[in-house]
């Protein structure tokens, strides 16, 4: 059984020959690997295994990137959306924001027109490499997409799309419609392409007890939107996974109703526990991740074998469940305990 096998039956709620394995170990971890045992010229995706690959498509502002500074530590630079972000050289961490183009109604409505779509927003060489690569191997090809909170919170900042939230929410609507019109062209013009497998939907809403804005907001605001999108994929019979950091349980009845297939990536230290999800959610939307990455570094390696076992043994009844790491996997994580992880997942998440 191949991996487009595999995870379609899970995304199915069918039992395969084991549960399909995916993960995103940070640039860093990587660069620990290979000081401790991966192979140089090998990446983590091909040593282990993993079973996707993705192609996507620009639906930014399309701004080029422009480097503002650069010291040995970071760089500073104004990216695709035209917001000024600061980035570590040598560390993880996500990006500081520190100024955006868009600043109110009348300035969204000068940078608007550039979120039409236009021929320029295809890397048509990468894609068909990723493409020929995926088939060749027999990975579950992903179509990489997302618009709600966090592409919104790229063009105009947290703070202010919070407040506009509650004060402005036509404006937002409005950016809403205008970057889901334009991933749906994306998406028309490279399902006319390529044959894709599913779509990997990101949209983090969540924070640490419980989502960025009220559930309320979210069916005002998001879900007409979110749903707009889901329809048009499953109208391509394509499964969606939500990308969507942070705690969301109190959006998931909504996110089900938008058309989400699975969930990801179930974040445990946010109060994302995967056999509670399961237990209320199992037989409508499946799930992908909650393995608690504070338990692989754990110098007791009976520590993770007891996560992975509890979880993945539960998780994987009538198909439902993809093995991932509760986000990513960080850079205090040894090569040898990440692959404990990885064998334990073969072992418990075997279904012969």
């Amino acid at each position: 059984m191949n991996s487009k096998e595999r995870i379609s039956l899970a995304l199915n709620h069918k039992e395969a020959d084991r549960v399909a394995i995916h993960d995103a170990p940070w640039f860093t971890t990587v660069r620990r690997w290979k000081k401790e045992g991966l192979p140089e010229w090998t990446e983590p995706q091909d040593y282990f295994n993993y079973e996707m690959e993705s192609v996507g498509a620009d639906t930014t502002f399309q701004f080029p990137m422009r480097i503002i500074e650069e010291t040995e530590e970071y760089t500073i630079i104004q990216a695709s959306y035209g917001e000024t972000r600061k980035n570590w050289k040598n560390r993880i961490s996500t990006p500081e924001c520190t100024d955006f183009l868009v600043k109110d109604r009348k300035t969204w409505e000068e940078y608007k027109p550039r979120l039409s779509m236009n021929k320029t927003r295809f890397d048509w060489v990468t894609a068909r490499n990723v493409y020929e690569r995926a088939k060749s191997k027999g990975r579950f090809l992903y179509f990489s997409c997302g618009v709600g909170y966090d592409m919104l919170q790229a063009i105009i900042g947290s703070e202010r799309l919070l407040i506009a939230i509650a004060e402005e929410p036509e404006w937002i609507r409005d950016i809403m419609k205008s970057a889901t019109e334009l991933l749906i062209a994306a998406g028309e013009e490279m399902l006319s392409v390529f044959k894709f497998d599913g779509v990997f939907y990101g949209d983090d809403m969540g924070y640490r007890n419980a989502s960025l804005f009220s559930p309320a907001a979210y069916k005002e605001i998001f879900f007409p939107y979110h749903k707009k999108a889901c329809d048009f994929f499953k109208g391509k019979r394509l499964p969606i996974i939500l990308h969507s950091c942070g705690c969301v349980k109190g959006l998931i009845p909504m996110l089900i109703d938008a058309g989400f297939t699975c969930l990801q990536p179930l974040e445990v230290k946010a109060g994302m526990d995967l056999i509670e999800l399961k237990k209320a959610y199992g037989d409508k939307l499946a799930f992908m991740g909650g393995i608690d990455v504070r338990k692989m570094r754990h110098p007791d390696p009976n520590v993770i074998e007891e996560e992975i076992r509890t979880k993945i043994t539960f998780a994987k009844k009538g198909g439902g469940y993809i093995y991932h790491s509760d986000h990513s996997v960080p850079d205090d994580i040894s090569f040898d305990q990440y692959k404990t992880v990885i064998d334990l997942v073969h072992r418990y998440g075997s279904y012969t």
